[in-house]
């Protein structure tokens, strides 16, 4: 319906303008409260987004080390069947400046090699022990001589004593501040089933390394399965952690016969009975006890 007269027309237009602007204020209002609400989230969202944040991370955090705890749990079983070769490798950058390669001849005249490694050392010269065998015939006089090398350096060395039942034997060399090996205490410090590792003083890297398992362990020695090659004969059996709990032998027999494929490894405890002076189980002192 539209109104015919002037007056009509004016009272109608000013109900549209009247409802427009209630229209527009209602809308505005709503804007605003929209706009008010929204404001209100966006600012607790933003007051806690940090504390929300840090707590995510650390949830994260904790997470990923109980899984990393979890596979390492897992593989634990895998590293005790066998090392890999970055951990052996940098168990031959642990000990290779204490070992050293030993070369003489035997009673035939033929090569007689073997490894020997530093027990202690002061600023003039280095106690090392080696395997008897490998210096069987320096023992007598004359004798061949001793040759000691680390790398391309060959350094002078003189046969001290020696214990023939242990197939132990002790070197003087006239080399001071020698990085010495740890030496394991007197309590079982390898188990039955448990890694052990044969340290050679030759190889590329300054030193060479096999492994093998715990057979036995008694008052007698260790029975192991690690390849001891002639070279190895007199170098440091070492745990896990690098500690020396045997001396490497091809000859050492104490239940009066060999094995094949297990070597049996006077303890390195053995040394004090005859080749060396040790006021405690891990510590060394003096040249030895004279032939």
């Amino acid at each position: 319906m539209i109104p015919k007269t002037v007056l009509g027309m004016a009272v109608l237009i000013l109900a549209f303008s009247v409802g427009s602007a209630a229209s527009g204020v209602a809308f505005y209002s709503y804007y605003e409260f929209k706009k008010d609400t929204t404001e209100e989230r966006v600012a607790t969202f933003v007051e806690g987004f940090d504390k929300r944040f840090r707590t995510a991370t650390d949830t994260i955090q904790a997470e990923r080390q109980n899984a990393l705890a979890e596979i390492q749990k897992e593989l634990e079983p895998l590293r005790r069947i066998q090392a890999e070769g970055g951990t052996l490798e940098a168990l031959v950058e642990k000990v290779k400046a204490s070992v050293f390669f030993v070369s003489t001849l035997d009673e035939a005249g033929q090569p007689s090699v073997g490894t020997a490694f530093a027990v202690a050392s002061d600023s003039e010269q280095t106690l090392l022990v080696t395997s008897y065998t490998t210096v069987k015939a320096a023992t007598r006089q004359p004798g061949p001589a001793l040759k000691v090398s680390q790398g391309d350096a060959e350094i002078k060395a003189e046969l001290w004593t020696w214990h023939e039942e242990r197939d132990l034997a002790l070197l003087v060399l006239g080399k001071g501040s020698v990085p010495r090996l740890k030496l394991a205490s007197n309590d079982p410090a390898i188990n039955t089933g448990e890694r052990l590792f044969a340290i050679s003083g030759l190889g590329t890297a300054g030193g060479a390394v096999s492994q093998g398992f715990v057979a036995d362990v008694s008052a007698a020695g260790i029975q192991h399965d690690a390849a001891i090659g002639q070279a190895y004969q007199g170098g440091p059996l070492v745990n896990s952690e690098g500690a020396v709990v045997a001396v490497a032998s091809r000859a050492y027999a104490p239940l009066g016969f060999s094995t094949d494929g297990v070597y049996f490894a006077p303890l390195v405890g053995a040394a004090c009975e005859k080749v060396l002076k040790c006021p405690s189980a891990t510590e060394v002192s003096g040249p030895g006890a004279k032939r």
